[in-house]
């Protein structure tokens, strides 16, 4: 009987190694995927680090690139037909360009899902962040 470790390997996805800082994790991550996705996810990492150049990146649950400022500001999940933005307190965020698209029924979070081919507001998405550093800090308090 094989090992459950060995079942449940996923094919070309980013294995953690010891040493690996999480910014070194979501390179590769964006390396691999090799299309839109990895795009997008370059795209809006480069803008996370335009809005607040203290942004620390985390990498959690086995393969999530997180960016966090006095707490946790946004996932960066990869699925096939989308790359969602998850903010962890995006219910308490004013978000008067109507960036948050998807779990809009939650009482914290709320995400941005992009999709191919979709444009993202960088003004405002980096709005959005300052908003979600602020909101964390005051939390913090």
């Amino acid at each position: 009987m094989k090992k459950a470790t060995n079942i449940m390997k996923k094919s070309g996805s980013t294995e953690e190694k010891a040493g690996d800082s999480p910014s070194r994790l979501i390179d590769a991550r964006i390396k691999e995927l090799s299309d839109w996705r990895g795009e997008t996810l370059a795209r809006v990492r480069s803008l996370i680090k335009q809005a607040d150049p203290e942004v620390v990146e985390t990498w959690k649950w086995r393969g999530v690139p997180v960016w966090e400022h006095d707490g946790i500001l946004c996932t960066g999940e990869t699925y096939k037909s989308a790359v969602k933005l998850t903010f962890a307190k995006g219910a308490a965020l004013e978000d008067p360009s109507g960036l948050f698209n998807s779990s809009l029924e939650g009482n914290t979070r709320r995400a941005i899902d992009l999709h191919e081919g979709d444009e993202i507001d960088e003004d405002a998405f980096k709005t959005l962040i300052r908003a979600a550093v602020t909101l964390n800090r005051s939390s913090a308090r």
